[in-house]
């Protein structure tokens, strides 16, 4: 398909004017061009250069599965002979086969599922539901967090992200990640929620010492607040397990996931959730829609998400995955943040994940730097990658940072 502009320049000149003029100033400023183009597995390549580049961004991880899957891209064509996106308002088999599929996931402990057509909406879902289903109306998230750019997700998230928009939404407190004394200091008997992210994404993929959700869940039952984790980014396998949660021993009452569900070609997100939590909906049936959540066409794509990462070996050729990231990484002047595949590089110098961020684009390798940690970049390579383009990439790096 051609671009619709003709040159690089016109396509920023246009994209300046009627979309994000700041964002492109600031590219500009970078010397951060570029279009993308072409794309397919852990490639993509610049729209009028050719130049490819590996994804190790993935779009936070919408691509774990690499650009236009084959088996994603066929289930959707396939769907397509026979449906569209369905109707909010009636009972649809597709929403319940993935449904089921998602409660299979958390070994049916979290049962019910309410379908989003983002992260943002699946967030305010959970966070709605916390409110309506107790009664209270607070909410503890962490400072440096990232939940989504409206609503009630956009309350919880770090001042970074609302503070230009004006005051926030009542009810919201922000506490230091992985500081537990300051969690329990916040939690109290109007606490509706606790979300956290499992692992902080714009933090630059720091995780909480060991312990933390364990004490942050014994908090939530003591005072009768609902646990809220994250995995928008780092859930469907993106750690080696299909939830990041799963590695800490640890039952929520939600999880909230999205980007990766239905490997990048249809918007999808969902609010997983307990059976006490779903039934909060009996008594008001008809209070929650979402036109394009749980959109039958992606419901197509997800169930074939599904059967790549709970497919034999998958999680456990990730894990291969990482330990060679690892060993690759062992001696450069970064520090990794790891679990599985869902990495950070973390460098001395408080600019470093910007300077990273360029210097590897010259290299062939797109990252992009956490926004509330501008030291490091988030590194979230395709789950896809075979052992020459794991290799290939750490080459890369290593010459980047020689």
């Amino acid at each position: 398909m051609e671009q619709p502009y003709p040159t690089l320049e016109a396509t920023y000149d246009a994209y300046a004017q009627h979309v994000a003029p700041g964002k492109v100033e600031l590219y500009r400023q970078l010397g951060f061009l570029g279009v993308m183009g072409e794309r397919s597995g852990a490639w993509f390549t610049d729209a009028f250069t050719g130049e490819r580049l590996y994804n190790c961004h993935c779009n936070g991880g919408v691509f774990n599965l690499g650009h236009r899957n084959p088996e994603v891209i066929a289930a959707v064509r396939d769907a397509l002979e026979t449906v569209d996106i369905g109707n909010h308002h009636m009972v649809s088999g597709y929403r319940a086969a993935l449904a089921a599929r998602l409660a299979g996931t958390t070994g049916d402990l979290l049962p019910g599922v309410m379908f989003a057509a983002s992260g943002a909406e699946a967030i305010d879902t959970a966070l709605k539901i916390a409110r309506g289903a107790s009664g209270r109306t607070g909410i503890v998230s962490a400072d440096g967090s990232y939940h989504g750019s409206a609503g009630l997700a956009l309350a919880a998230g770090d001042a970074s992200y609302r503070a230009p928009y004006g005051d926030n939404l009542p009810g919201f407190t922000h506490v230091g990640f992985d500081d537990i004394a300051a969690l329990e200091a916040a939690v109290d008997d109007d606490t509706a929620g606790v979300i956290l992210e499992s692992i902080p994404a714009t933090l630059g993929m720091k995780e909480a010492s060991a312990g933390y959700f364990q004490k942050v869940e014994d908090i939530c039952r003591e005072r009768g607040a609902a646990l809220i984790i994250d995995e928008v980014q780092s859930g469907l396998g993106r750690t080696g397990r299909i939830w990041c949660y799963q590695h800490y021993g640890i039952t929520p009452d939600m999880i909230v996931t999205g980007k990766g569900l239905s490997g990048g070609v249809y918007p999808m997100a969902a609010t997983l959730m307990t059976s006490e939590l779903l039934h909060f909906y009996d008594d008001h049936p008809l209070v929650h829609f979402s036109t394009f959540g749980g959109a039958e066409l992606g419901c197509a794509a997800s169930l074939a998400v599904l059967d790549i990462i709970e497919g034999p070996g998958f999680l456990e050729r990730v894990e291969e995955l990482a330990a060679r990231f690892a060993d690759g990484f062992s001696d450069q002047p970064f520090r990794l943040h790891r679990r599985g595949l869902m990495m950070g590089l973390e460098f001395e110098d408080q600019g470093g994940g910007l300077a990273a961020m360029a210097k590897l684009r010259g290299a062939g390798v797109f990252v992009v730097y956490a926004n509330n940690n501008p030291a490091a970049v988030q590194f979230l390579p395709p789950l896809i990658l075979t052992d020459e383009e794991t290799d290939d990439i750490i080459d890369r790096v290593r010459r980047t940072f020689s």
